[in-house]
């Protein structure tokens, strides 16, 4: 698994799979925070235009800009096929938040060369470290 430290560093733009219209909910307000802290936040819901003040796309294959890191609020039986989107997509990492785990999505990411991260909340890894864009 990379250093969570580390990938947050190198990463600019990140589209996060799940990002939620609730705001109670995690996969909201995790997204916010990092968009506080100047990362540049693509949501990828397929259920509404536009989170964040930011289009939303339906699929990873829809971003129509470079992904440095794919943070996913799924459950972890999605995570391979979020994982080989990632890789089709060219994103530089995929990170899967706290509570979710796949041997298989990490296998399919590693293999073709993306840090990977899982079982981490970005949020509070963004705020242990103070990394701000």
């Amino acid at each position: 698994m990379a250093d969570p430290h580390a990938v947050l560093e190198r990463s600019r733009t990140v589209a996060v799979v799940g990002l939620s219209r609730d705001p109670a909910k995690a996969a909201h307000r995790i997204p916010q925070q990092l968009q506080g802290a100047g990362f540049r936040i693509i949501p990828v819901n397929p259920h509404t235009g536009e989170l964040l003040g930011e289009p939303a796309y339906a699929r990873l294959a829809d971003v129509p800009e470079p992904i440095d890191v794919v943070e996913v609020f799924r459950p972890s039986a999605e995570a391979p096929e979020i994982a080989r989107q990632a890789v089709a997509a060219g994103a530089r990492a995929l990170w899967l938040q706290q509570g979710i785990a796949s041997p298989e999505a990490r296998e399919i990411a590693e293999s073709a060369g993306l840090d990977y991260v899982e079982d981490r909340c970005m949020g509070v890894e963004q705020r242990r470290y103070n990394i701000t864009k």
